[in-house]
């Protein structure tokens, strides 16, 4: 790893111009810029297709396994460039990734799933400990601890995702549509629980969502992508109060092209 310039030193994360390729011909994203602040929680937006997952893959390392490669720009993680690093490595110093679709180990307890998140390294005294702080976050992983993973409701096997996350002890939580397939007051609930979290350990959050009203109710900034592209980036407040972001998630069919729209600035020019 390489160290970036001192600018970034206020960022957990920086992603400057990366161009994404699959199969290396398939342009999957362009040109995507995104920072997440130290301690800060930050939302990508956009429907399906729009580059979200992809985003995340290129900053957990996860590409190479869907034969995918970041071919231009620049990945930063604590002031360290880490656009060629390993996917493992990234783990070990901090990155973590939920990806879509509550993936746990079915045939474990929630408590043995904990166990099985946790590092190597962490002794018996410590694995205890982080297993009670989930527990403590998560009352319903606690009381269905003994039981078989596979039989737990979605909401519940989301909850074990999350907090076989926080088991590695991240300082970057990367979540992928964690409110995908459950029921409103689930939802509520595990996003309160997330910004619990964000709060109390001041852990770095890049939430990727559809649902964008609930994200941004938790988030303190946004980025919206659409074809690959970040089109718009502001505050959540600023985002839950356009008109277009409500019509481009609520309507959906009007066929809104945000490069037409004046103060979609393609995004903020911080890299200048």
């Amino acid at each position: 790893m390489t160290h970036a310039p001192d600018k970034e030193a206020e960022n957990i994360l920086s992603m400057n111009s990366v161009e994404v390729l699959y199969d290396n011909v398939m342009l999957a994203i362009k040109g995507v810029s995104i920072q997440i602040p130290k301690g800060g929680m930050v939302a990508l937006l956009g429907s399906n297709g729009a580059g979200k997952s992809t985003t995340l893959k290129a900053i957990s390392g996860l590409l190479k396994a869907e034969r995918g490669r970041v071919n231009r720009g620049e990945i930063s993680f604590d002031g360290a460039v880490i656009t060629g690093v390993p996917a493992q490595r990234r783990v070990e110093i901090g990155i973590c990734h939920v990806i879509e679709g509550r993936r746990v180990f079915e045939h474990l307890t929630p408590d043995e799933n904990l166990e099985a998140a946790a590092p190597i390294s962490m002794n018996r005294a410590t694995l205890k400990t982080e297993k009670q702080r989930i527990y403590e976050y998560f009352p319903r992983l606690a009381e269905r601890k003994n039981s078989q993973a596979g039989y737990l409701s979605g909401g519940e096997q989301q909850m074990l995702a999350i907090g076989r996350a926080l088991m590695t002890q991240p300082r970057l939580l990367m979540l992928d549509e964690p409110s995908l397939g459950l029921a409103p007051f689930l939802v509520a609930e595990i996003f309160s629980i997330i910004k619990k979290v964000n709060e109390e350990e001041k852990l770095s959050v890049l939430l990727v969502e559809q649902n964008a009203l609930a994200a941004l109710e938790i988030v303190s900034d946004g980025y919206l992508i659409e074809n690959g592209r970040v089109v718009m980036h502001d505050t959540a407040q600023a985002l839950k109060a356009n008109s277009d972001i409500q019509e481009f998630y609520l309507g959906g069919g009007s066929g809104t092209n945000f490069h037409d729209i004046k103060h979609y600035s393609r995004r903020k020019r911080w890299l200048s």
